[in-house]
């Protein structure tokens, strides 16, 4: 390689025969216009040995430090082919805690189908779903998939008639259908979980397999944009299928057969009965007639904390300026995004949530009269503004009337509202945020334009969120102001409302991961409370598929 980095594949250079170390350096600064060799020689320097000592290595993980200048951050995984013991060059290397053995990367599966294997059944074909299907048929179990919603192409098309003429398919939009919620987002990929099994690895390395570009098994915020997630999630379903697997659309489970303590199979809509014992319930977020449903048949959940608040759009051009300085606009760097958090004074939490720089707000129901935003981005952050959640925590106390159900009877309270305040015709309600925190309506746009379609109708949003969110969020974005100057511009605008940041219930599970009070029954992924964001969901299905897996096997599930 020569010149500068291009950062759009791997960075990667070949090893020799036989290294006799394969050592992990953490923390190596480097300037940001750096050349390969700039990397290759700080390598060198860090290990203390001889350039032709340094056999290949790769980039494992990448990010940048804007505090002092600008400095990109590298993880660099390294074959070594000088003399001594791996221990020896450790032990040499001691004083340096950066530096370290490389751990071993690669997920393994944890059993394989015996001849004539019960078949599992997924419901629901999200992230979550998506992996556990997928891993099934990679152990030869041939899952059965059954979503309520239709294949990601004709998704696509029913949720443009919203976002375009106002027509809502509650089977078929942003939260229901092949692909799941995350299909319509920015496509995030860091997490925070923890990952002794590396099935987070395996996530990004199926999504690669599948069409996402490379650098997400490298970079410190991967996202992959809703465009490429359409054909990604094409490429899975077509891999589980080529394995055995069946994927049915318009499936949706309306009952549960229980017997004796044990699911023994799911009732479709239309009457048709499918047996099976083992039931991976990977639902999303908004699945709330399938929760009910849960909770008629005695399936043990209670309500959990989310968040509520409003989505806020700024020029993407004063994010840049605020979080890169003289390198906004820097073409190795992209759209800068931001996360922030305040403690208000009456004690509720005030956070940004799904952060989309250059994107969309989107109009994210699933359900005839409401509205619900969310964000969105493309791969390429293009878009004029940054949107994000600023959304206020709360907990079940705050829900009325009590029981796991309470937090869904909440939501739909302040979405309703929402929809009556934008229209009624599935517009959104806006404010400005000069207005907003003056506490008076706006009647007319400013300077930062809209991109909530179908429409908006400026209004006083106070109305849309309980006084305790309201008071918060108005003392958190001045406070947000100190540490992104422009943050409370006047011609910011709020759009309301974000309900639905996470699942208000969790579908209650033992170590084994099946439900505390049907055997055979997997809650799982974010629609039970297991996980946020693609990411995450993903993992909690690869786990669900393991847990299913050694149970038909006859063996005990791993604790990590």
């Amino acid at each position: 390689m020569s010149g500068h980095l291009p950062y759009t594949t791997p960075l990667e250079f070949p090893a020799l025969p036989s290294p006799v170390a394969m050592l992990r350096i953490t923390e190596l600064r480097l300037p940001i216009d750096h050349s390969p060799e700039d990397l290759r020689a700080a390598i060198v320097q860090r290990l203390d040995i001889a350039p032709q000592g340094l056999a290949g290595f790769s980039v494992f993980r990448r990010g940048y430090d804007a505090r002092k200048g600008l400095d990109f951050v590298y993880s660099i995984d390294c074959d070594l082919a000088c003399a001594g013991t791996e221990a020896e060059i450790l032990c040499r290397l001691a004083r340096d805690r950066r530096i370290g053995p490389a751990p071993d990367m690669h997920y393994r599966l944890v059993a394989h189908a015996p001849a004539q294997a019960a078949r599992p059944v997924v419901v629901g074909f999200g992230p979550c779903g998506i992996f556990a299907a997928l891993v099934l048929a990679q152990m030869g179990f041939r899952p059965l998939v059954l979503e309520r919603g239709k294949p990601v192409r004709e998704r696509v098309k029913d949720t443009w008639r919203l976002w375009r003429d106002h027509e809502l398919d509650p089977e078929s939009n942003v939260q229901f259908g092949e692909g799941g919620a995350g299909t319509f987002s920015d496509g995030k990929l860091h997490s925070q979980i923890k990952d002794p099994a590396h099935r987070g690895r395996k996530v990004l390395v199926e999504f690669v397999r599948a069409g996402a570009p490379e650098e997400i098994l490298y970079l410190s915020k991967p996202h992959i944009g809703t465009f490429r997630l359409v054909g990604m999630v094409e490429k899975m379903r077509a891999e589980i299928e080529s394995l055995g697997g069946e994927i049915r659309f318009r499936a949706r489970v309306d009952d549960l057969l229980i017997e004796d303590g044990h699911v023994r199979g799911a009732i479709l809509a239309d009457g048709t009965e499918i047996r099976t014992d083992h039931l991976i319930l990977a639902l999303g977020h908004s699945a709330r007639d399938t929760f009910e449903m849960l909770h008629r048949r005695g399936v043990f959940m209670e309500a959990k904390p989310f968040s509520v608040g409003f989505r806020i759009e700024h020029p993407q051009a004063l994010i840049d300026r605020a979080r890169l300085g003289k390198y906004a606009g820097h073409p190795l760097l992209g759209a800068a995004d931001y996360k922030l958090v305040h403690h208000a004074g009456n004690g509720r939490a005030v956070y940004s949530f799904c952060m989309c720089p250059g994107g969309n707000v989107v109009a994210a129901t699933s359900e005839a009269g409401r509205v619900v935003t969310n964000g969105m981005s493309q791969y390429s952050r293009a878009e004029r503004n940054a949107n994000a959640g600023i959304v206020v925590g709360i907990a079940p106390d705050d829900y009325p009337g009590g029981g796991p159900l309470a937090g869904i009877a909440l939501q739909r309270t302040l979405e309703a509202r929402a929809f009556a305040l934008g229209g009624g015709n599935y517009d959104a309600p806006v404010q400005r945020v000069g207005d907003f925190l003056a506490g008076r309506p706006t009647h007319a746009p400013g300077e930062v334009e809209p991109s909530y379609k179908p429409g908006v109708r400026y209004t006083d949003l106070a109305s849309t969120l309980p006084p305790y969110a309201i008071d918060a969020i108005r003392e958190a974005i001045p406070a947000f102001e100190r540490q992104i100057p422009g943050f409370a511009m006047h011609d910011a605008l709020l759009t309301g409302v974000e309900t639905r940041t996470s699942s208000p219930l969790r579908i209650k599970r033992g170590d084994d991961l099946q439900s505390l009070n049907v055997r055979g029954l997997y809650p799982a992924g974010e629609g039970a409370g297991y996980a946020g964001g693609i990411l995450s969901a993903g993992v909690d299905g690869i786990r669900a598929a393991e847990a299913v897996a050694l149970a038909i096997v006859g063996k005990t599930l791993s604790p990590s």
